[in-house]
């Protein structure tokens, strides 16, 4: 199983809407053992999870967590390992790492495909 290997560790910016991460955390993609990775490095900047208003009825555990951090560092940079990646291959592994994340929550499986779907439809704008 894939795996986030460190806590997550932000501060709220001036401005209440964004985050900087005080500590860089990194993931593993498809298995812990895994030699590809993503590190996330301290003085990251994020909104979270930017969750549209029509899916506001999501619960805040669906925003507030390490996948959208992650996310967002996939989409900003286009890159892992310093390998060009496409929007699809982002999107695919947001939907992992939610589902590694929020192992433990009962309505993991329909929160996290609920978000995924909307990344794949709406995501063009801000890849673009």
């Amino acid at each position: 199983m894939s795996s986030f290997t460190s806590e997550l560790l932000v501060t709220p910016m001036p401005d209440g809407k964004y985050w900087r991460l005080e500590k860089e955390f990194e993931y593993r993609i498809g298995s812990l053992d895994s030699n590809q990775f993503v590190i996330v490095p301290k003085g990251f900047i994020t909104d979270f999870a930017s969750i549209p208003k029509f899916l506001w009825f999501l619960p805040c555990w669906a925003k507030f967590n390490k996948a959208p951090i992650l996310h967002d560092y996939l989409y900003r940079t286009r890159r892992i390992m310093g390998d060009k990646i496409t929007r699809k291959r982002a999107d695919d592994i947001f939907l992992e790492a939610m589902l590694v994340e929020w192992r433990y929550r009962r309505s993991r499986h329909s929160v996290a495909w609920i978000e995924y779907l909307a990344v794949r439809i709406l995501g063009w704008q801000t890849w673009r």
